[in-house]
């Protein structure tokens, strides 16, 4: 059992990241035990279907410091991150994905900055992103632009998931209603005085990318979702641009009429029907996404599900068989 309220905790979340797990272990270690302070590290196991949970009891025998968190089900990587966030007792509270591409000596430069300058939030900073391919940077690039409108110039640009929370911030998160929020948007918006750290971004150290094209576009559908009305908003505007052009279109057909040059007009028929057609099927589903967390808050169902905690009397291996 680890000391009882660590100086730091850092929360990796983890899907099958078994041939990851080694390298992360003896480089993450020998960071932390450098510090000479009490620490923890809260690994979440996000339901994986290799030998993770496996390994990470088995790297815990060795690493007493190790806590394993399993999650009954893989619930997501902001889930997962929320699960190990709300868990972790450090005074401080560090986030990192797995697969050393983050490098874990940054946290140590993110925790003597928060404490040098008395901040609650130091976030890590890509320095450049030059070994993204060139769609990656365009898409990073619209999506921290457009979070910057939404939600305000504190969300910081090229920042992830890696950042240092104090303790005061995590408990700002706990008090959220929130079931499943984005983390990169949220915890610029509470507002606690931050800081930044620049690193270079390496390659993952090994295994597979758990972050897609589509779970990226989901990650931004959520961001926008979560933050502004705005989607419905334009589709407000789009609705009155079509009835704006439907009238042009009326006064149109009723000239043509009366002066005797009504024809088919098929063309302007088929456009008409089909931009009204498509202007409908849009504001339905923008409409539809908001109804769908609505639907999901009314249920009240938890974004993640605790099926063992390896600093709980109850034991993790139990939940492997």
């Amino acid at each position: 059992m680890v000391a009882s309220e660590p100086a730091l905790s850092v929360v990796i979340p983890m899907y099958n990241e078994e041939s990851v797990l080694p390298l992360l272990v003896a480089r993450l270690r020998g960071v932390l035990d450098a510090l000479g302070e009490p620490y923890e590290v809260v690994a979440v196991d996000d339901g994986s279907t290799d030998r993770t949970p496996v390994a990470l009891l088995a790297a815990r025998r060795q690493w007493p410091q190790l806590r394993v968190l399993r999650l009954r089900r893989n619930s997501g990587h902001q889930p997962a991150l929320l699960a190990g966030l709300m868990r972790a007792r450090g005074g401080y509270v560090a986030t990192i994905d797995a697969d050393l591409q983050d490098p874990p000596e940054t946290i140590v430069e993110m925790l003597r900055l928060a404490r040098g300058q008395n901040l609650d939030i130091v976030y890590g900073i890509r320095a450049n992103r030059q070994a993204d391919t060139t769609f990656k940077r365009w898409t990073a690039g619209v999506y921290y632009r457009l979070m910057r409108r939404i939600v305000g110039n504190d969300v910081p640009a090229h920042a992830g998931d890696f950042r240092l929370l104090s303790r005061a911030a995590v408990e700002a998160l706990r008090e959220l209603p929130e079931r499943a929020p984005v983390l990169r948007l949220v915890v610029p918006w509470l507002g606690f005085p931050s800081g930044e750290v620049p690193f270079e971004r390496a390659e993952r150290a090994a295994g597979r990318t758990k972050y897609p094209l589509s779970r990226m576009i989901a990650l931004a559908a959520d961001s926008v979702t979560s933050f502004s009305a705005a989607p419905l908003r334009v589709a407000t505007w789009l609705g009155l641009a079509g009835v704006v052009l439907c009238g042009i279109l009326v006064v149109i057909a009723l000239i043509a009429y009366f002066n005797g040059a009504t024809v088919s007009g098929w063309p302007s028929l088929y456009v008409a029907v089909l931009f009204l057609g498509a202007v409908q099927l849009l504001c339905l589903g923008l409409l539809g996404e908001y109804v769908a967390r609505i639907y999901t808050a009314v249920q009240g169902r938890p974004a993640y599900s605790v099926v063992a905690d390896t600093d709980e009397a109850e034991s993790i291996v139990d939940s492997l068989r």
